[in-house]
């Protein structure tokens, strides 16, 4: 027969497994509002059976039952659904980070209409208008300088606004990256820990929790995987880069631009490297500091640059009612001082490149006029160049259109004059200046002979920026103007030598060396270039920058939310299945706890009869 024994034993490990359920029902309980917890049970099983076969009979067949063991004590928790969780949350917080800063955005632009840029800038044309029919008015001309005043301090505003956005974008993008540096020491210091825990045998999961949390905050920040090698090395990968390799973990750096934004790069700290980040709050970030507060600004500069390059080209041609011309109306800061547009881009002491914004032809062109000519032109592009052909049938219109409808950063136009004309654009590339034409070439005769740019056709008479001097390229009686400095909406303003004497306002042209009494031509010209087509980047006139500028940020700000509240409620879904599934119930738990209780009791009084049963064998039978 087994051991008189037995029965205590197996009494005793009852009231241990028992003890242990328990003890995990009250950590359950104690933990159901900490974040990341997932509930724990005890594994048990049957304890391994005496086995007498000298003692079995056919009659009687079977094993002698040693009770129960608790075999360890795991979380419960769907691995599948917590992979989904870390690779879908980080489209939450992007779109959650643009649809905040966006409502921003927005507000800069949805000023209130009588003193918005769009309702300065009309009124402004309106005082031009009203100039062009009363040219010997004084009262009119002040209308212009103030109304002109209003326009650029209304600009001026607006790039204060988009530039601080992006300033406090810049701080937020300092204060995540030091965020995810330290979730990512964090991961590697637990990944420490539970090695060592499990090469005891042990199943460390409270460590599990802690790092799975931690991981699920990082997937917030950037679009990041995990996995396990072989060796049992957890890591963490963010966009084909190792983040987390064990105890070891790859931190993030940030160094500053030097470009006047006063903008910080992230970087890779091991390497230097610019770190790509897509996905989570962080490269919402990026995304919106770099591209898209970048393009605004570079938007509102192009129109402040166009517009008071337009208007200064009149005006500086036209005369005042004291004779004085030679004004421009707005003030212009050229980027470099050099007539030539040299600059010493490297820094090196020695002019190595050639800032130029603008060349203007030498030959008046009739618009509807076909070429007669073969040939293509190479012109600065977004990365690179791009090619415009033009031929024999095309008119003038047409190689204008395929000039601004090209990838280019080169756009066109004919003046007053009808005379061709090139300006640089804003540049895609950070690493390109702005409003700075870097080539044009021609293997035809379009833009030398016929327009009066280039002096020579093919690559030997190409204009390149990238040397001093380059303008020697252009035609000898060509015009152009030197690039602005950078950020020209931030200081536009009227030209103080027209405020001091609102009589210089240009509204005529002069004729015999003074002004024609009556004569608004000047004045009309101004006004009238509202609504021509000038070429402001993609846009064609002023109304368009204006009506595509506002709807392009409607619309993204209303993508931005739409997104988020669709990944916000696939999120929900996805959290609330994770609570079914990992957090804690009390009610559960407390149902857990008198069943356990109960059985402890049951447990009990087994020990305590085997006792007696122990007792009236030892102490009662020799009685």
């Amino acid at each position: 027969m087994a051991n008189s024994f037995a029965g205590i034993e197996l009494g005793k490990r009852s009231l241990m497994v028992l003890t242990q359920q328990i003890s995990t029902a009250g950590h359950n309980i104690s933990n159901a509002d900490t974040e990341g917890y997932s509930r724990q049970r005890v594994q048990v099983k049957t304890f391994d059976p005496l086995y007498r076969p000298d003692l079995e009979r056919a009659e009687t067949p079977g094993q002698i039952g040693q009770g129960t063991t608790a075999e360890s004590v795991k979380r419960l928790r769907d691995e599948l659904l917590e992979q989904r969780i870390v690779a879908q949350g980080n489209q939450e917080t992007y779109w959650e980070t643009r649809e905040k800063y966006y409502v921003m955005i927005e507000g800069v632009y949805n000023e209130p209409e009588e003193i918005s840029v769009r309702g300065n800038m009309d009124r402004y044309w309106q005082s031009w208008q009203e100039l062009s029919m009363y040219p010997e008015s004084q009262a009119a001309r002040q209308a212009v300088v103030t109304r002109g005043e209003s326009l650029a301090e209304s600009i001026q505003q607006r790039f204060k606004g988009l530039s601080g956005i992006g300033s406090l974008i810049n701080g937020d993008i300092e204060a995540t990256v030091k965020q995810a540096n330290s979730l990512a020491r964090q991961i590697a210091s637990l990944n420490e820990e539970i090695v060592k825990s499990e090469a005891m045998g042990d199943n460390p999961n409270d460590l599990y929790d802690r790092r799975d949390l931690l991981v699920e905050n990082l997937s917030k920040i950037a679009n990041i995987t995990t996995d396990k090698r072989d060796t049992d090395e957890f890591m963490v990968h963010l966009d084909g880069h190792i983040l987390v390799q064990g105890k070891i973990a790859r931190e993030f750096g940030l160094e500053s631009i030097t470009d006047g934004t006063g903008y910080t790069r992230v970087t890779w700290g091991d390497t230097g490297n610019t770190a790509e980040v897509s996905g989570g709050s962080l490269g919402a970030l990026l995304e919106l500091r770099d591209k898209d507060i970048r393009s605004e600004i570079q938007s509102l500069n192009t129109m402040a640059m166009n517009f008071s390059d337009l208007v200064n080209d009149v005006h500086k041609n036209a005369i005042g009612a004291n004779n004085v011309t030679g004004l421009d109306f707005f003030v212009q800061q050229p980027f470099v001082t050099s007539v030539s547009g040299n600059y010493d881009r490297d820094g090196d002491g020695i002019d190595d490149h050639s800032y130029v914004f603008r060349f203007t032809g030498t030959n008046a062109l009739n618009p509807q006029e076909k070429l007669g000519l073969e040939g293509e032109m190479t012109l600065s592009g977004k990365s690179g160049t791009v090619n415009v052909a033009y031929h024999a049938t095309d008119t003038i219109e047409d190689v204008i259109a395929r000039i601004n409808d090209s990838d280019g950063e080169v756009k066109a136009y004919l003046d007053r004059d009808s005379r061709l004309v090139l300006k640089a654009t804003a540049s895609a590339d950070v690493e390109n200046p702005d409003f700075v034409i870097r080539h044009v070439e021609d293997s035809g005769l379009f833009l030398t002979g016929y327009s009066g740019i280039l002096s020579m056709s093919g690559e030997e008479g190409a204009y390149d920026f990238a040397q001093a001097d380059a303008v020697s390229a252009l035609r000898t009686s060509a015009q152009f103007s030197v690039s602005p400095v950078i950020n020209p909406s931030a200081y536009i303003a009227v030209n103080p030598d027209v405020k001091k004497d609102v009589l210089s306002v240009a509204a005529a042209y002069p004729i015999r060396g003074g002004a024609l009494v009556g004569d608004g031509r000047a004045a009309i010209e101004i006004a009238s270039i509202r609504n021509t087509y000038v070429m402001i980047g993609k846009d064609r006139t002023f109304d368009d920058y204006f009506a595509n500028s506002v709807t392009n940020v409607g619309l993204k700000g209303e993508q931005a939310e739409q997104n988020y509240l669709s990944q916000n409620a696939i999120m929900n879904d996805l959290r609330s299945i994770r609570d079914s599934i990992s957090g804690v119930n009390i009610d559960e738990e407390l149902a857990d706890l008198i069943k356990f209780q109960h059985g402890y009791n049951a447990a009990a009084k087994f020990v305590s009869v085997m006792d007696s049963l122990l007792d009236t064998v030892i102490n009662r039978l020799g009685v």
